[in-house]
């Protein structure tokens, strides 16, 4: 991921200025990061080690999900929303 696109995505879903380890922002870039290898995969259909990352960044992701429901269920809401996660 370019550090462009990273920096943007901090920005946007930082809590506080220097904010670059909290469960928002942890969760937007890792979906910014599955995006991108859900293009990759699609051309590359075969890519076995980069759909093996892809299903470990997805645990990962859902695993904060979790923390993050049980923790504060209103931002888990907006986050999920503003990110498009589910329906």
């Amino acid at each position: 991921m370019e550090k462009q696109i990273k920096a943007s995505v901090i920005d946007k879903y930082k809590i506080h200025d220097g904010d670059t380890g909290s469960t928002e922002v942890q969760i937007a870039v890792l979906t910014e990061r599955l995006n991108q290898l859900t293009g990759h995969m699609a051309v590359n259909r075969h890519d076995f080690h980069t759909k093996h990352s892809m299903l470990k960044l997805i645990g990962q992701r859902r695993r904060l999900l979790v923390y993050l429901n049980k923790q504060d269920v209103s931002r888990y809401k907006k986050l999920i929303k503003s990110l498009g996660l589910r329906k």
